[in-house]
């Protein structure tokens, strides 16, 4: 017996047969699914039009008329509704007829109980896919509509001008940037401005995803002929045998069927010098290359994007973000980003759900500063400054807020424990003010 589905999805059997539609029912309960009978082409329209069913499996002869009826009935009512066709009589005008009208299969009588349990998989599993695909288009375009690409800087503005000017070619891309940087964002904008915008989007984690799903995902795509663009994130993190199929995959196509737009941090020129990357593969992707800049280079782009993730997260929250005070914003401006735009917002999420007051200021940051590793050693202070050792950035934060946050602030500030912390306040001579000396 075959795997059950993975729910009891319902489907409507239309048959006046007793006897036939008990067995049928039988069959299909055994798998799993969920039946409602109907013995006329009237009462399985009604129950097609609840919405409350998956399927449709209709009979050709009719007390009341005939399949076919029952088919341009239900599909004016419910376009996406997949309908079955079964019959005793095999002519080729009524399964030619059946098709046109809108059934995507026809079944002879009397039928292999097999053939027609795949027929219904297969029906259910495409009906499934539309669905899923629908909702993926959905999602994403309002995740792109509220995350445009923001940058005034000359780098960011080329790679806005890059995008702009490819997205209609229908041309390979691929993007380069750190991790973090916005790869993805970039990717996205050239599919929603191109001819492609309202078919899927579909993104691919090529590093992070099992070889059995990265196949699935991007071959099974492929093969279903659904379209749009194919995503494929840290390609250069592909088997050598998936990269032959992808080449392979990239030779076949046809240029209206689907877009390929790859992404890496990795170099892959260098990498396919080496032998580790097919030098034919990286000249299909890169038609058109896209280098998007790191953060810690587009200059005031920083504090833009602050402010927007500030406000989407403050909104989110119910919470009113009017702006962020002079330490804030010099942190903002002068703090290196090695995570780039994902670890930017990230810090200024922290920030705004901890927020006592509508202005982000520099105590909101000490206390997201766990999530800056130490500020790295290569970083800079707030407000600009040479770059600090890992000591010597323990004690200027000590120095500047000892006398503003009690010992268990400032220890999981610096993300060291209180021992540690008193063991080095007693080594560099700090003392706290007698006003603090209690918290």
């Amino acid at each position: 017996m075959s795997a059950l589905p993975p729910r009891r999805e319902r489907l409507v059997l239309i048959d006046d047969d007793p006897g036939l539609s008990e067995v049928i029912e039988l069959l299909l309960e055994r798998e799993g699914y969920a039946v409602q009978r109907a013995g006329t082409v009237k009462r399985g329209i009604e129950l097609a039009a609840t919405g409350e069913f998956e399927l449709v499996i209709t009979d050709l002869r009719l007390p009341d008329g005939t399949g076919l009826d029952a088919i341009a009935a239900i599909r004016a009512s419910r376009p996406e509704l997949p309908i079955i066709m079964i019959t005793s009589y095999s002519s080729m005008e009524s399964a030619i007829a059946a098709l046109r009208a809108g059934a995507i299969d026809y079944i002879i009588k009397p039928f292999d109980n097999d053939e027609f349990l795949h027929s219904i998989r297969r029906a259910l599993n495409e009906r499934r896919m539309q669905r899923e695909n629908l909702a993926l288009r959905r999602n994403v375009r309002t995740d792109y509509d509220a995350r445009r690409m923001v940058g005034e800087s000359p780098g960011m503005r080329r790679v806005q001008e890059l995008a702009r000017k490819v997205a209609a070619s229908g041309a390979n891309v691929l993007i380069n940037g750190e991790s973090g940087s916005g790869k993805e964002l970039v990717a996205l904008s050239i599919h929603f401005g191109g001819a492609h915008a309202e078919r899927p989007f579909l993104a691919v984690d090529c590093g992070a995803t099992p070889r059995e799903t990265l196949e699935e995902e991007i071959f099974g795509h492929a093969a279903r002929g659904l379209g749009g663009t194919l995503y494929l994130d840290e390609v250069g993190e592909l088997s050598a045998e998936l990269q032959l199929r992808l080449m392979r995959l990239l030779e076949d196509k046809r240029p209206s069927e689907l877009r390929f737009i790859a992404s890496t941090q990795r170099n892959l020129p260098a990498l396919a010098e080496r032998g580790q990357f097919r030098k034919d593969l990286y000249y299909r992707l890169s038609v058109i290359s896209i280098d998007v800049p790191p953060l810690r280079e587009r200059g005031e782009d920083a504090l833009l994007l602050a402010r927007r993730f500030a406000a989407e997260h403050a909104r989110r929250l119910g919470k009113t973000v009017a702006g962020f005070d002079a330490e804030f914003e010099s942190f903002i401006a002068g703090y290196g980003w090695p995570g780039n735009v994902r670890e930017l917002e990230n810090l200024v999420e922290r920030a705004v759900i901890l927020a006592e007051g509508d202005t982000l200021t520099g105590r909101d940051l000490a206390e997201v500063a766990p999530a800056l590793p130490m500020v790295r050693a290569a970083s800079p202070l707030p407000g600009g400054g040479r770059p600090l050792a890992i000591e010597e950035y323990v004690r200027e934060v000590i120095e500047r807020f000892q006398d503003t946050h009690s010992e268990t602030e400032l220890a999981r500030m610096l993300g060291i424990g209180r021992k540690a912390l008193w063991m080095r306040r007693r080594q560099w001579g700090l003392k706290r003010t007698r006003k603090s000396a209690g918290r």
